[in-house]
């Protein structure tokens, strides 16, 4: 996958992959980190800064941040992104250049629109002082030669909630009030200065404990790793690693459908407009910059990683739970244990996983194992428009008449802020907003192994290979009245099923 910081994405791996090796053998101490600092950078030379000792200082900052902690021990923050200050200085500070394109015009219009005095005049050129520019923009709309570009560095161009901004030093600065933890800042960075804490560690130890540790991989999988790698083949390797099995979370997924279809019943009857649940960087958007649409209008049903981690827990009590999947911002869904209980404990990415994987020489390999247990519209959920879809699926199923709904698929957190701006305002036409930070929905999530496309195209060939079993059929193999979907408690309120299975047993109670 070609990235920004693709030259770095090996160095990333092979630090979290090292740190894991030493948490295996129960060797992560200060020394032994110390050694796998200096074995990464042995010297005298810098492979990747402008000397050896910047190399040794950000690779300490990243094992800290292996072992789920922030980069800089003065750092108090919980935000689950942050900024290795010494990797984000290579940046231009100015956000307004003058190019060679400049005449020197003899009216100086770009002196003249500045009202902060900012541009001066040098021998060949105008030149900015970044300390005087406010951005305003005013000397670049007066240029007559479109001389002065206006350079938006590619962290703060990623960030769809203006959460990004720089101090007097020109270093990158996160405001954890905006930050909807999204993760798309960090492989926008070509310096790998923005980055994510990671639990790689507190799941070794974990599984080391002897708990019963179960993964649950996003439906954004299937297709991540090749044609030939089938959740089967996930699940193999995740046993080989240590954990007691695997659940796919598309069976989470339909979970969420049939009570989210409830829910969109209800409001369409009402004539209110609501929000899916599934995104945790849409959900975080709504709760920090659309209070009260979080408040008014998102489904209260929760998320197909908590519905499958609550499932788990109510059937293995004790259990740890962790999602694997291409999303950061589930980390944040996952450490929010007041707001959702009875969520996954811990959340890698993919490139977490298979540096985990790697960490004890176990490969992703074909297998004969038909591993499924999530219909077609629950594995669908990892694209645009297939949550929505599933919804419309369950009503259906119900036998509830769905000609007319009206949807918005958004996906992008462009896209998002758009159709939450019209739903505040009471503009928006539509009855439902699916709300997707990444483009294309979770499989173009920010830890992504391949292209979208890349993906996409793999994907197809193994969702053909499942059966077509129905969403609300599904369901009825799974204990659905231990635990609870929504998200302020964790006591089930009755499921409701198709209304014509309900007559049936009130009709033959003893059944």
């Amino acid at each position: 996958m070609v990235t920004n910081d693709e030259n770095l994405i090996q160095l990333k791996h092979k630090i979290l992959e090292e740190t894991a090796r030493l948490a295996w053998n129960d060797e992560l101490d200060e020394e032994r980190k110390e050694k796998l600092i200096l074995k990464l950078s042995p010297g005298p030379l810098a492979k990747y800064r402008c000397c050896v000792y910047k190399d040794r200082e950000l690779i300490k900052r990243r094992i800290r941040l292996a072992e789920g902690k922030n980069p800089d021990p003065n750092d108090t923050s919980k935000n689950i992104v942050r900024v290795l200050g010494p990797a984000c200085e290579e940046c231009p500070i100015s956000a307004y250049t003058v190019t060679d394109n400049c005449r020197k015009c003899m009216g100086q219009p770009c002196q003249s629109s500045c009202k902060f005095g900012a541009i001066t005049m040098g021998a060949h050129r105008s030149h900015i002082d970044a300390t005087k520019c406010k951005e305003c923009g005013k000397c670049a709309e007066a240029c007559p030669y479109n001389a002065i570009v206006h350079l938006v560095r590619p962290c703060k161009k990623a960030c769809p909630v203006g959460a990004i901004t720089y101090d007097e030093y020109g270093i990158c600065v996160i405001d954890d009030k905006k930050c909807i933890q999204c993760g798309l800042c960090i492989h926008s960075c070509p310096f790998g200065a923005p980055a994510s804490k990671s639990y790689l560690i507190d799941i070794i130890r974990e599984i080391k404990a002897g708990k019963e540790v179960y993964a649950m991989v996003a439906p954004a999988t299937e297709g991540q790793y090749g044609p030939d790698i089938t959740m089967g083949s996930v699940r193999q390797a995740v046993k080989e690693m240590g954990f007691k099995d695997l659940v796919e979370v598309g069976l989470g997924a339909d979970m969420t459908a049939a009570y989210e279809s409830e829910e969109w019943s209800e409001a369409r009857k009402e004539g209110r407009k609501m929000t899916t649940s599934c995104c945790s960087a849409f959900i975080n958007m709504l709760k920090v910059h659309f209070p009260e649409q979080y408040k008014n209008n998102m489904s209260t049903v929760v998320s197909p990683m908590c519905a499958v981690s609550r499932y788990l827990k109510a059937m293995h009590p004790g259990c740890v739970t962790v999602f694997i999947g291409p999303c950061v911002a589930k980390k944040s869904e996952s450490a929010d244990v007041k707001g959702v209980p009875e969520n996954a404990d811990y959340v890698l990415t993919y490139g977490e996983f298979s540096a985990f994987l790697r960490s004890k020489d176990v490969e992703l390999k074909p297998c004969t194992d038909p591993y499924q247990e999530a219909s077609i519209f629950g594995k669908r959920f990892a694209t645009s428009g297939g949550v929505a879809n599933a919804v419309i699926e369950c009503m259906k199923e119900r036998g509830e008449d769905t000609t007319g709904i009206t949807l918005v698929r958004a996906a992008g957190g462009a896209e998002c802020k758009k159709a939450l701006t019209m739903l505040k305002f009471g503009k928006l036409k539509e009855d439902f907003v699916e709300g997707m930070i990444c483009p294309g929905g979770c499989v173009g999530g920010p830890s992504r192994k391949m292209t979208a496309v890349e993906v996409m195209k793999d994907r197809e060939k193994l969702l053909k290979t499942a059966d077509d079993r129905k969403v609300l059929k599904n369901l009825e193999n799974y204990p659905m009245d231990k635990f609870s979907m929504f998200r302020d408690d964790i006591i089930h309120k009755t499921w409701i099923r198709p209304e014509d299975e309900k007559e049936q047993a009130d009709a033959h109670p003893e059944a």
